[in-house]
């Protein structure tokens, strides 16, 4: 699974001018080797970038502990005096978060 001086450079070039899991992808399916393979590649040449996870609404994702504790924060209580709850429906602390701000 070596890379040699040209699969390197086409590698690296490749991801660069577009940082993504298509190009990995593309780079894979074109020199035959795994996406791990080619992550690694990447990675050891110092270029590659994890994508950053983001929600289905297209967010980043928050915990519940985060929220409660911007609930806290805006509510001018300590966070541990709302223990507990954490234990609503996300959905239902965001409603809570905007409504008290």
């Amino acid at each position: 699974m070596n890379y040699n001086e040209e699969q390197t450079k086409r590698v690296v070039e490749a991801y660069q001018d577009n940082p993504s899991r298509e190009t990995v992808e593309s780079l894979a399916d074109e020199l035959q080797k795994s996406i791990k393979s080619i992550i690694g590649k990447l990675s050891r040449e110092g270029v590659y970038r994890r994508e950053i996870y983001k929600t289905k609404a297209g967010e980043l994702p928050v915990t519940k502990l985060e929220i409660v504790s911007s609930i806290a924060e805006s509510l001018e209580v300590e966070a541990e005096n709302l223990a507990g709850l954490e234990k609503a429906p996300k959905a239902v602390l965001k409603i809570i978060e905007v409504a008290i701000q």
